[in-house]
């Protein structure tokens, strides 16, 4: 770091200084908020299956389907547990139908790349 001689310049470097420590900040609290998005339940269990969907493989809608079931009946076993009371019952049927609905319609939506791909016309020509 070079030395300052006059208040200009001085004024200057800690305007941006300044600048470059709110653009720094903005970043971190953008990291801060994705990780939050990253830690709420649904986001984690999904992101769970989706890896052990790669890992292990699974193909076709018959896993994708079992999974978002699981996850359903998961989810209302955490959320209501053990129950005598109808209303609950009821309350955790809806929960488990909306959660497996939810992560369903997630998992069936093809990706950008995908699409592309498979719309994108074929570059092969008989000459």
């Amino acid at each position: 770091m070079e030395t300052i001689y006059n208040y200009d310049t001085l004024n200057q470097r800690i305007k941006f200084l300044e600048e470059q420590q709110d653009v720094e900040w903005c970043s971190i609290k953008n990291e801060i908020d994705e990780i939050k998005d990253n830690l709420k339940p649904l986001n984690l269990i999904k992101n769970t299956v989706g890896e052990i969907n790669e890992t292990v493989g699974f193909k076709g809608n018959l896993a994708q389907s079992a999974m978002s079931i699981g996850i359903g009946y998961i989810t209302r076993k955490i959320i209501v547990g053990k129950s005598n009371s109808t209303i609950t019952n009821i309350f955790g049927s809806l929960l488990q139908l909306a959660v497996t609905n939810l992560v369903s319609k997630k998992s069936q939506q093809p990706s950008h790349e995908e699409g592309y791909a498979q719309n994108e016309p074929s570059r092969e020509y008989n000459v």
